[in-house]
């Protein structure tokens, strides 16, 4: 008779029975064709980026037959939760992130997915993390269950997803409009001073963007203004710009669509073929998302100044046409407040994107033993003397999406 035992991912043991879990394990909802992952080359790639992660597996079977029916990724990382009160000075906390959650569904229902978070929330500690956050899908009500219900998380942020797909055509940048490519240094500087009061802006973001996978810090504005700002010092900033940064995701891992309809194809591939052949129509065509594709992913979007909307969908073009030059990413991804300024601002496909997605959030300091009434009593927000950050209300209506977590 077998048992099941949670332990670290081991590559050499364990590889080819994560990759086959991983293919198994379908992602979409709300009516969405399915995504199927792909992950390329080691399975821990997508947390090998973060300054602390582990990978645990779910093991079952005796000596002689032994199965992977479960898996799940975790990093730490040090992030802002705000502002200190009356200060530009942001509050910086060591937080934990979860994903790639997986069970075979031979195995569900039977605590495997309690487990692996239980045991993955013990290293977590160990390691000083005082938060761990986990996102998912409003739709997908059994992961929301398992961890509000089953593991005391609490509903914390619900971001917005946006997905654009790259189409043939290249798209037209905004008359009067030009972008340059920033120097890591430069970026870092803008990034520390518009984002100091957001919730969850990386203490590290200079080695994110140093990071091989960061293709690079781009800002848009009009091009009278580089008459004043020199791009290479800095000096005399412009009032009005538009921001972003891009993270080659699918370097890291790759999705296919699966479970759509004969006629649903033969539409897509006659949009592109279309649109290869008359681009200067602009036809919103569909890449091919039935074999395997990667996508780009924005991070660090901020807008200021009148205009500033127009210089972002700029900005988002300019990507639009990095992308469409890049063989294999088929969609640029953008993941933002669901208040946030800028998401007004971001091109996207309402069918592909997420109006919700769902952040939830323990307090891994805090230990609730029948005390919560006493806890009130003490002050709003207040935990043991400290504002405790899940019951605080947003510094901001900004959200950092780390794009290391995506």
């Amino acid at each position: 008779m077998g048992e099941t035992v949670v332990r670290e991912y081991n590559e050499k043991e364990d590889k080819g029975g994560v990759e086959e879990l991983e293919k198994q394990c379908e992602i979409g909802s709300r009516g969405k064709p399915s995504l199927l992952t792909d992950l390329m080359g080691d399975p821990i790639c997508r947390v090998r980026n973060s300054p602390s992660y582990i990978m645990l597996v779910a093991e079952y079977g005796d000596q002689e037959n032994k199965e992977v029916v479960g898996v799940i990724r975790g990093c730490i990382k040090t992030v802002s939760r705000g502002k200190k009160p009356l200060t530009d000075y942001p509050i910086y906390v060591k937080v934990a992130y979860i994903l790639g959650l997986r069970v075979s569904s031979s195995y569900r229902r039977l605590g495997l997915g309690t487990k692996l978070v239980s045991k993955l929330e013990e290293w977590f500690k160990e390691k000083g993390a005082e938060y761990a956050y986990m996102a998912t899908d409003c739709a997908n009500q059994a992961s929301i269950n398992l961890f509000t219900l089953k593991c005391a998380y609490v509903k914390f942020r619900t971001p917005t997803i946006l997905v654009h797909p790259v189409h043939a055509h290249y798209k037209p940048i905004g008359s009067g409009i030009t972008v340059v490519r920033l120097s890591t240094q430069l970026a870092e500087s803008i990034y520390r001073r518009v984002f100091s009061s957001s919730e969850f802006f990386p203490k590290d973001i200079d080695v994110i963007l140093s990071n091989k996978l960061n293709l690079g810090t781009f800002m848009a504005l009009p091009k009278n203004s580089l008459l004043k700002w020199d791009p290479q010092t800095g000096s005399n900033p412009p009032q009005t710009f538009a921001i972003l940064s891009v993270w080659n995701t699918k370097e890291v891992f790759k999705l296919q669509v699966k479970g759509v309809s004969a006629l649903t194809y033969a539409c897509c591939v006659s949009s592109r073929m279309l649109d290869a052949w008359m681009p200067w129509l602009r036809i919103p065509s569909i890449p091919d998302l039935f074999s395997p594709f990667g996508v780009y992913s924005l991070y660090g979007l901020h807008m200021e100044g009148k205009g500033a909307s127009r210089l972002m969908k700029s900005l988002c073009a300019f990507v639009h046409n990095i992308a469409r030059d890049d063989v294999g990413c088929g969609a640029i991804v953008a993941e933002v407040g669901r208040r946030d300024p800028v998401r007004e601002a971001i091109p996207h496909w309402r069918r592909f994107s997420w109006a919700e997605d769902v952040w939830c959030m323990k307090n891994l300091t805090t230990e609730k033993e029948g005390n919560e009434e006493e806890e009130e009593e003490e002050g709003d927000n207040q935990i043991g003397g400290v504002t405790d950050w899940i019951r605080s209300r947003p510094s901001t209506s900004v959200i950092f999406v780390d794009p290391r977590d995506f």
